[in-house]
């Protein structure tokens, strides 16, 4: 089907780059992991025993390297969450923990910008968490390091800094799931496919953003990502 087949415009396909590449990786969703770092559960005053659990976020909320992000409307308490991003290359149902990274493509570092006070009082109604977590611009997300180059990390420093001061700093293995156990437990409930990106959860450190803040983030061996938070739109 050709774009004059359409009655309004095709919407743009979201994609990442990737380092050492001229093409881009196209993105079809985007899903992230709650409560996967044992001190960030604590922090929260959340179950430390609970499996992992999914929501998930729309691939044109994506930000690139480098840009300013409008404050988020509806809300006063705006925080940061980096996270190991981990881009699918293939996919299935019920794939095996000891064949999952056969599927991964590459990794990449991101944030998961959180409207806290919308989350939090989605929570205690027992409501979705869409409104807190899925919004726009609400994804950065730095280039693609393919597997093929770096390996699949499972160790190494996660970290980021607002205003130059460090807010979040963990390793790769304090994750309670692994990438391989991430992978297996999500095509349980969903058909990954390639374009997939996952978000495997975030370190200690969370904390609230202001107009002005200049972030930088990383994760060792994968690569940075720096962003700043602009005024609202």
């Amino acid at each position: 089907m050709n774009a004059a087949s359409y009655v309004i415009p095709l919407p743009p396909q979201a994609s990442l780059p990737v380092v050492g590449e001229s093409g881009r990786y196209p993105v079809r969703r985007i899903w992230c992991v709650g409560r996967n770092y044992l001190e960030h559960i604590r922090e929260m005053g959340n179950d430390e025993r609970a499996p992992p659990f999914f929501f998930a976020k729309h691939a044109d909320m994506l930000v690139p390297d480098g840009a300013t992000i409008p404050y988020p409307p509806l809300t006063k308490d705006l925080h940061h969450e980096v996270e190991l991003i981990v881009a699918m290359k293939s996919g299935g149902l019920n794939i095996p923990a000891d064949k999952a990274l056969d599927h991964v493509y590459g990794y990449a570092v991101g944030i998961d910008l959180t409207r806290r006070d919308l989350q939090i009082a989605s929570r205690k109604k027992e409501r979705p968490w869409e409104i807190g977590k899925s919004f726009d611009y609400s994804a950065p997300c730095s280039a693609i390091q393919p597997a093929s180059k770096i390996g699949h990390p499972s160790k190494g420093k996660i970290w980021l800094t607002v205003n130059g001061k460090e807010a979040q700093k963990g390793d790769l293995t304090e994750l309670i799931w692994n990438v391989p156990e991430i992978i297996w437990q999500l095509s349980q409930q969903v058909k990954l496919a390639a374009g997939d990106i996952i978000m495997t959860g975030t370190p200690a450190g969370v904390s609230q953003l202001q107009p002005g803040d200049k972030l930088e983030c990383g994760v060792d061996g994968v690569g940075t990502l720096k962003v700043s938070i602009g005024q609202p739109e």
